[in-house]
């Protein structure tokens, strides 16, 4: 199990290195104004569908389906055949209206600003049927248990958004924003390169090559488990997207705030996701299949023993992680972001922010893990539910506390909205089994490390303020 955490840890850490790199460098040219908050708009759209599709929910409604399938090669063509072509005409019409698409996704924008960041909409939207594809040959890979290819893969959007923006140095911030968005298109190109080698490789082109010989001879046969997989599928998403739609909500409601309040929501955003990513993605990407397959041979034991060393590892790492987090906001944002355009004040303003995303990582990433037991018991249902209560309870707290607290105020409500998430997640999964995983010995043991590491972390932060 932990193998397979390291290997998606490793390469997630290598491209959120690479991220990290791509951040300064956008900070330093672009700083936090109405260019930076057009490039984000223009790539929250996409970069929502990637994270729904990349980081899970895809998989565990297709890896089942796929498992379960008696004309695997033929389900597979037909699920890659309907969802690319309803992709690609999504594609199509942001193209064709990009005005109206960019209006969607950021309403409190003005006509000006909407004129500005249509052609952007336009250009970063080619990147989601591309990494659509990534996805769906990914699923394959981690059928085989090959891990390494997706999660190196992901450094190579970041790799070419680094390319851009060293191009466009010194020039104009408008065709700065535009070298980034031919970037991102060019990143997905080279995800999709990679693991069609990677599909080649572990010889599964046969699959795909019989899958389109035989489709028209045989796609009568897999109705049923198509199907099946529909049923399944959007709750699926729904379910596992709730954090992916909550960050959409909080830039949405941003831009009725003062210019740079999106680039501050995305900067605290990123740090956050780094931990959530590094550690909660990873290991829920890795654990499915083995908790999946021993629920469906109703082994629960073997399956507990996973969520057991799972809690235990995501309980320490993501609290030290809030901790760290929380207390030095100031001095992360600052070491990160300070310099270039990125000014004090806009420190300021992003270390607040992320402070408030900070209070919902543990419950966030704990999310993920219980969720997992839904999913592997195709319950994706009640996931769905779930969802439903926990985005309800963010649009109100966003609504009630954007105007006292502005931008932090939508990350404060996307924090509240995960524990109450997971409060209802854990009631799914099965409280007593969750109080099975309690140990009164490792409690004390997380109670004095908590400790310990805040009093090590206010040290730290006393001698930093020396420092910085």
């Amino acid at each position: 199990m932990f193998k397979a955490i390291f290997t998606n840890s490793f390469g997630i850490l290598f491209s959120r290195v690479l991220g990290l790199i791509r951040d300064l460098m956008t900070a330093s040219f672009l700083g936090a104004n109405i260019y930076t908050d057009i490039f984000f708009i223009a790539f929250k759209l996409p970069n929502l569908f990637r994270r729904i599709f990349a980081e899970g929910a895809f998989t565990q409604v297709f890896l089942p389906a796929f498992t379960r399938s008696r004309h695997k090669s033929v389900f597979s063509i037909h699920i890659l055949l309907v969802f690319f072509l309803v992709i690609m005409l999504l594609t199509l019409m942001v193209n064709l209206f990009p005005h109206a698409a960019s209006k969607a996704i950021a309403i409190g924008f003005d006509a000006q600003t909407i004129t500005l960041a249509a052609p952007f909409v336009a250009i970063n939207f080619f990147y989601l049927p591309l990494i659509f594809l990534v996805t769906f040959f990914s699923t394959f890979l981690q059928y085989k248990q090959h891990f390494a290819t997706t999660a190196y893969a992901t450094a190579l959007l970041n790799i070419a958004l680094i390319g851009a923006l060293l191009l466009s140095h010194g020039m104009d911030a408008s065709d700065v924003v535009y070298y980034l968005s031919y970037g991102v298109v060019i990143g997905g190109l080279l995800q999709l390169t990679v693991h069609i080698a990677a599909i080649y490789h572990l010889n599964l082109l046969p699959l795909f090559i019989g899958g389109i010989k035989y489709y028209r001879r045989k796609v009568t046969t897999i109705k049923k488990e198509t199907r099946a997989f529909k049923r399944q599928f959007f709750p699926a998403i729904w379910g596992n997207s709730t954090a992916q739609f909550s960050a959409f909500l909080d830039t949405w409601l941003a831009s009725f705030l003062n210019v740079g309040a999106i680039s501050y929501l995305y900067y605290a955003n990123r740090i956050f996701q780094l931990p959530l990513a590094l550690f909660a993605i990873a290991t829920s990407i890795a654990l499915f299949p083995k908790v999946a397959r021993h629920l469906k041979h109703h082994d629960d034991a073997k399956a507990m023993v996973y969520m057991h060393k799972a809690f235990w590892f995501l309980l320490f790492i993501l609290s030290f992680s809030t901790l760290g987090g929380y207390l030095l906001s100031h001095e992360i944002t600052r070491l990160l972001f300070e310099r270039g355009a990125f000014g004090a004040m806009d420190t300021v303003n992003t270390s607040v922010v992320l402070q408030m995303y900070m209070i919902g990582l543990l419950p966030f990433g704990l999310s993920k893990l219980f969720a997992l037991w839904l999913y592997a018991q195709q319950r994706q249902g009640e996931a769905a539910t779930i969802a439903t209560y926990t985005l309800g309870s963010n649009i109100v707290l966003s609504l009630a506390l954007i105007i006292p607290l502005q931008a932090a105020g939508l990350a404060l409500a996307s924090s509240i909205s995960g524990i109450i998430g997971f409060v209802m997640t854990v009631k799914a999964f099965g409280s007593q089994r969750f109080f099975d995983i309690i140990s009164k010995k490792y409690l004390l043991i997380y109670g004095m490390s908590m400790l310990l590491f805040c009093l090590i972390l206010l040290a730290l932060k006393e001698w930093l303020h020396g420092y910085l």
